[in-house]
């Protein structure tokens, strides 16, 4: 696409970056959705997250898979408060009820989440309503923001709903049907509330034939004409014909189909076949691999990329086709498509990453956990029409005689530049041209939504507005100070008077400054209301240099206090809660420090874009509070003693009897606590607690089940058999599961 930019593509920048809206951005394959994707991150100044409903979606899009960004379990969801049973036997069905309570998201994906405020998701046509019900479940949890609709996180859904659909089993359609009148994204009950801003990117960079555009519209509105028909139809050829066509690809329905093209005509090659082998460090599992480990290659193979040119030269793209014209151990030379000369071949790097909240900064950051290199080509015959999604051919015969689903015979057209480079094995028959009826109404409604500008005008006031009253309020924070105290209020007594009273003292501070916060926001609005646009922007420039200060003292107090704590052993969970805390405060003090910019920007009609400057001071506020607060602990007299900081008298430090603390851990169990319950009302560690349950279920006292979940007990009992022992296990499962889960499901077992 290169540089070139549409009003669209304008429009949906600014109402991802100024307005809070759910957006949805679709378009004709070639519109653009990928490179605005890929531009997003450079450009927006928000928070965010990509996800994808497949590993490979989200390696494509740089970003994670939804089901381990947000710890979903394998099945399906009902957007209830009851327990599933009171739905279906069915296994693999999960409700709020019991994602909540068997499937609580751990502490770190919790901090991750809790920092969002952009979530994009690529290839939404494949996502299903539930799922993303399931995920507005997580964010309102996560966000304790039970009032918005994905917990206040702004939602961006990127994909094309005419190519190929979300997947259900028909036994799970006998229970969703119950909520769902479909399996599109577009039925979940939290955009039914909400609505979306429907955004179609309508200039097309991939195809310039104008009556290949024509037959490619006809095909995604369901207006397919007779001679749309014609048309393609006389790129019908014969087998005769095809003997005589140059080498190129085959767009095919089935992968068995795709799959015996590929081996038969390398097979049917002179020579013998050459093995290179992937690199493969960390975690980088197979069912993310782009590639086989082993790529198997001959002489004179046909093959293509299936990675853009990684080295900026353009060299070569996604889907461009080649020759191979030459192999050794270390080295292979193709011929691309199209040119004469010789091209070596360099291997591509793929990384696995998760999203963390930065140690130093306590900003969002990705972190690269595993890689896979290889050589960027696989065998090339043949494609399915789904893995064909994404690429872009000169030329491909097209078989879609035997087209299953709606969209098929769509996107194998779509891939094509023109119709000068379509041959059709079948001829296409109007019956497979089947649309998705749901889709269209869909679509068909959406265009009755008002003019995209003035959407956006609403938007950005509702949007600004939120802006004001957000950033300044100091509740959440507030509530977060008072949760902790009540959480670690019996678990944690110190020695100390001043360690006491530290976390007490900033909720008395913040509290002190809520009712100025509000008495603030208040002026902000009616600024607002009277569009008094100078008098707002010098408002906003004081009332941000004051709370900022006034941040900065409590974070200063908030780092002192750690530094302390961090002293002494046993503090592990306290000192853990602190850091939620401290990345609670810093999102507050960006947010602040942001605000004016934005606001500004917006009123100005222009695009508030990153603020790297913003968050490269805040890091070194944080940096430099940190190392006084260290160096201030470890020069304070009242610490050269060895202790360990907290009481050793009073009724709540007396030693239990034997195996007692077992007992009230079993009891919490048959209340139907989960582990990480427990965890948090005892204070204990997480390992204790499961340390209890080993021997709770090896007497009899407690079952497997209430303990863990079917699926994690199922997948361990899988490999028992042929790993008996619990390290070999664990190494089995690349630390998926601690020692002590594997051995609550060893001494559980029921042979």
């Amino acid at each position: 696409m290169g540089n070139q930019v549409t009003d669209k593509l304008e429009l949906a920048a600014k109402f991802v970056n100024n307005t809070g809206a759910p957006i949805f951005l679709t378009g004709k394959a070639g519109t653009g959705k990928t490179t605005f994707l890929k531009s997003l991150a450079q450009q927006t100044h928000k928070t965010h997250l990509v996800v994808a409903p497949t590993g490979i979606a989200a390696l494509n899009a740089g970003g994670v898979t939804i089901h381990s960004q947000f710890q979903l379990p394998l099945g399906f969801f009902l957007p209830s408060r009851e327990p599933e049973g009171n739905f279906t036997d069915q296994y693999g069905c999960f409700t709020q009820h019991t994602l909540g309570r068997r499937h609580p998201i751990s502490g770190f994906r919790r901090s991750v989440l809790r920092s969002v405020e952009l979530l994009v998701i690529d290839e939404v046509s494949m996502l299903r309503a539930d799922v993303l019900d399931a995920i507005d479940y997580r964010l309102r949890s996560v966000k304790r923001n039970f009032q918005e609709a994905f917990g206040g996180v702004q939602v961006l859904m990127i994909g094309d709903l005419f190519q190929l659909p979300p997947i259900v089993r028909d036994q799970e359609w006998q229970v969703l049907s119950r909520f769902y009148p479909g399996m599109h994204f577009f039925e979940a009950r939290v955009l039914r509330e909400t609505g979306l801003v429907y955004l179609e990117l309508d200039k097309i960079f991939r195809q310039q034939d104008e009556d290949f555009i024509s037959v490619l519209n006809h095909l995604r509105e369901n207006k397919v004409q007779d001679e749309d028909i014609r048309l393609l139809n006389r790129h019908f050829k014969t087998q005769d014909e095809l003997k005589n066509l140059e080498d190129c690809i085959t767009i095919t329905t089935h992968n068995y189909k795709a799959d015996q093209i590929n081996r038969e005509k390398l097979l049917a090659l002179p020579g013998d076949s050459m093995y290179y082998e992937a690199e493969v460090e960390n975690d980088f599992p197979e069912n993310l691999y782009p590639l086989p480990k082993t790529l198997e290659l001959r002489v004179g193979a046909q093959v293509m990329f299936i990675k853009n040119d990684s080295s900026g030269n353009g060299d070569y793209y996604n889907g461009k086709l080649a020759k191979v014209i030459a192999l050794d151990e270390d080295d292979i030379r193709v011929k691309l498509d199209g040119g004469s000369f010789e091209y070596v071949l360099k291997k591509e790097l793929w990384e696995n990453k998760k999203y963390v909240i930065n140690a130093e900064t306590k900003e969002l950051d990705e972190e690269v956990i595993g890689t896979f290199s290889q050589y960027p080509i696989k065998t090339a015959w043949a494609v399915t029409v789904h893995k064909s999604q994404g690429l872009t051919f000169d030329k491909a015969v097209i078989d879609v005689g035997s087209a299953f689903a709606p969209g098929q015979v769509y996107v194998a057209l779509s891939r094509l530049r023109s119709l000068e480079g379509l041959t059709l094995l079948t001829k296409i028959h109007p019956t497979a041209l089947q649309s998705d009826g749901q889709v269209t109404a869909f679509v068909e409604a959406a265009n009755t939504q008002s003019k995209l500008e003035e959407q956006l005008k609403v938007f950005q006031q509702n949007y600004i507005t939120s802006l004001l009253d957000g950033s300044f309020d100091l509740q959440s924070l507030l509530s977060e100070l008072q949760g902790f105290q009540r959480k670690h209020d019996s678990t944690m007594e110190f020695e100390d008077p001043e360690m006491q009273v530290a976390v007490k003292d900033m909720t008395t501070l913040v509290a002190g400054q809520q009712n100025t916060a509000y008495r603030f926001g208040n002026q902000l609005r009616l600024l607002l209301q009277q569009n008094d646009q100078s008098k707002l922007v010098e408002r906003l420039e004081k009332g941000t240099a004051y709370f900022q200060d006034f941040l900065k003292d409590v974070l200063r107090k908030l780092l002192v206090h750690r530094a302390e704590v961090e002293r002494f052993s046993r503090t592990k969970t306290y000192v853990n809660g602190l850091e939620e805390l401290e990345v609670i405060l810093l999102r507050k003090y960006s947010d602040i420090s942001k605000v004016r910019r934005v606001v500004t920007a917006i009123l100005q009609g222009d695009i508030p874009g990153k603020m790297n400057d913003l968050d490269i001071e805040k890091s070194r506020i944080r940096t430099e509070l940190a190392e006084k607060a260290k160096q201030a602990a470890a020069e304070n007299p009242k610490f050269a003693s060895t202790k360990t900081g907290r009481k050793k008298s009073g009724k709540a430090n007396l030693k239990r009897k034997v195996g007692e603390t077992y007992e009230i851990t079993y009891g919490m169990i048959h209340a139907g606590k989960s582990i990480g319950d427990i965890v948090v009302e005892r204070g204990l560690a997480e390992s204790t607690i499961k340390g209890h349950l080993v021997k709770g279920i090896a007497a009899g006292k407690v079952e497997l089940e209430d303990c863990l979940p079917q699926e994690v007990i199922f997948e361990i009992n899988s490999e028992i058999e042929n790993k008996k022992s619990p390290q070999e296990l664990r190494i089995h499962f690349e630390d998926k599961y601690d020692y002590n889960t594997i051995r609550m499901v060893l001494v559980g077992r029921k042979d």
